[in-house]
C-alpha cells in the first residue's frame, strides 16, 4: 500500500491505467476493468453520450465509487478543440481531471506538440488536472512541465500499434531528467512483456487499451497486464543486476572442497 502511483496529490493503488474502447461489449469491458485491477480509467469525452441519460452509456458500466473517471480529448486536432472538450467533460460532472490529447497527423496519431503545450497552458489556469499524451522528447516534457502539466505520459510506439516499447534510451534519458511529475508510458504495448519492460525502465504507470481490448481473451489479457505491471514495478525497485559480457559464476569458488 506504501507504494502508490500518486497524481497531483491523489493516490491510485493500480499503476495499470486502461481505457474503455473497442470492447465487444460495456460488460466484457468491466469484467477487464476488473480483471486489471485498475482504479483510474479513461473515457473519450466526444465519443460517449453524456447528455441523454435514457440511452445506454457505457459509463453506465464503471463503478464510479471505486473506479476514477479521466476524461480524454481523444479526436482532437487543435489546441481551441481539446480544450473545449475538456470544458465539456467538467461540465457535465466527468471530472476536472483530463488526459490531454492533440493530435498532429491522422496515419499516425503522433501529438502536436505545439498545440498540445497552449492546450496544457490554458486548461491548467483554468484548474485542470492537466495529464498530456506526448512524445518521448525530453524538451516538450519539460515544457509541459513548466506549463503546469501533473504528469507526462510519452508514447512507447504509435496508438494501436503494438509494437511494444520502441525507443529504450529516450524513455530512460525522461525517467532520469524527469523528477517533478509522474511518468506514464501511454500507447504503443502489445503484450504482457511489453508493460514489464516499461515498468522496469523506471515508468511509475502504464496506460494502455487496445492491448486489452483487442485481445482475443481481454479479460485474460487484463490479468495478465496487472501481473506484468506488478512484477516490472518490483523488479525496478529491486535494482537489477548489471550486464557483462562474460559469465559470472553462481557458485564462487572460494571455500569449495577440492
Amino acid at each position: 500500500m506504501s507504494d502508490q502511483l500518486v497524481i497531483a496529490g491523489r493516490a491510485f493503488k493500480s499503476r495499470l491505467i486502461v481505457g474503455t474502447g473497442k470492447y465487444r461489449s460495456f460488460q466484457e469491458m468491466a469484467r477487464a476493468h476488473a480483471a486489471a485491477g485498475a482504479d483510474m480509467v479513461t473515457v473519450a469525452v466526444r465519443r460517449v453520450n453524456l447528455t441523454d441519460r435514457s440511452k445506454e452509456s457505457l459509463l453506465d458500466y464503471i463503478d464510479r465509487e471505486r473506479i476514477f473517471i479521466l476524461p480524454n480529448t481523444a479526436g482532437c486536432y487543435s489546441a481551441d478543440e481539446a480544450v473545449r472538450a475538456a470544458r465539456l467533460g467538467r461540465e457535465v460532472g466527468l471530472s476536472e481531471w483530463v488526459k490531454l490529447e492533440v493530435i498532429g497527423d491522422e496515419q499516425t496519431l503522433f501529438p502536436d506538440t505545439e498545440q498540445l503545450i497552449a492546450a496544457t497552458k490554458t486548461l491548467v489556469k483554468e484548474g485542470f488536472i492537466v495529464l498530456p499524451y506526448t512524445t518521448d522528447d525530453l524538451i516538450v516534457a519539460r515544457k509541459l512541465i513548466d506549463a503546469g502539466a501533473s504528469a507526462v505520459m510519452p508514447l512507447g510506439a504509435p496508438i494501436g500499434s503494438g509494437m511494444g516499447i520502441q525507443n529504450i534510451a529516450a524513455l530512460r534519458i525522461l525517467r532520469e531528467r524527469i523528477t517533478e511529475v509522474p511518468l506514464i508510458v501511454d500507447a504503443g504495448v502489445g503484450t504482457a512483456s511489453d508493460a514489464a519492460i516499461a515498468m522496469e525502465l523506471g515508468a511509475d504507470g502504464v496506460l494502455m487499451n487496445t492491448a486489452i481490448a483487442g485481445a482475443q481473451d481481454a479479460v485474460l489479457m487484463a490479468e495478465a497486464m496487472r501481473a506484468a505491471v506488478e512484477a516490472g514495478r518490483k523488479a525496478f525497485l529491486a535494482g537489477r543486476i548489471e550486464k557483462k559480457l562474460y559469465a559470472t559464476a553462481s557458485s564462487p569458488l572460494a571455500g569449495m572442497v577440492k
